[in-house]
């Protein structure tokens, strides 16, 4: 029996893609089927859920809320929800999911990449294909998986100085 993932694209640096007429990395079309491809998913059917194609320090408020209150209602259909976003604002994100979820019947597993798909030496396929494993033998929560890690919500931030994702430290550290 197949395991159904929800697969939310919020867009983010793991989804940009290079606009030779403008010389920039951006938003403007998602990347994850290429990547969805290259792996091998028996016994996972992936449910797409295209969002939003947004740089994450472009969501407002009324983001996080959409994608948290989807990831809820995609959590009460599937066995697990993931959520790809932008690292600039995925503990936002993560932190407004868990305040409304705190505890959702599935795992949700936020993740995304410091660097873009597109350059030969990246993240993102790493910690796309850790979130989707993490989905499938996690204990239902909120969590974020990069990096050969996985944090739990509430407490997660971005060290922007080893471009990662750590334990804020009020809270005690919780790597699963």
């Amino acid at each position: 029996m197949s395991k159904r993932i929800a697969l939310i694209s919020t867009g983010g640096t793991i989804e940009k893609t290079y606009d030779a007429l403008r010389g920039v990395l951006a938003n403007q079309v998602s990347v994850l089927d290429m990547m969805l491809a290259q792996l091998e998913l028996r016994g996972v059917d992936i449910v797409r859920i295209p969002l939003m194609n947004k740089d994450s320090l472009e969501m407002s408020p009324r983001d996080h809320d959409l994608i948290a209150r989807t990831a809820g209602t995609m959590a009460e259909a599937h066995d697990g929800v993931i959520i790809v976003h932008g690292t600039d604002r995925l503990a936002v994100t993560g932190e407004r999911t868990y305040d409304l979820h705190p505890r959702p019947p599935v795992p949700i597993v936020l993740t995304g990449a410091m660097r873009p798909y597109e350059l030969r030496n990246t993240d993102a396929l790493q910690n796309l294909t850790e979130a989707l494993l993490a989905v499938q033998i996690l204990a239902p929560g909120v969590y974020v998986a990069m990096h050969n890690q996985v944090l739990a919500f509430p407490g997660v931030e971005k060290d922007r100085e080893h471009g990662t994702f750590v334990r804020a430290p009020a809270t005690s550290a919780m790597r699963t």
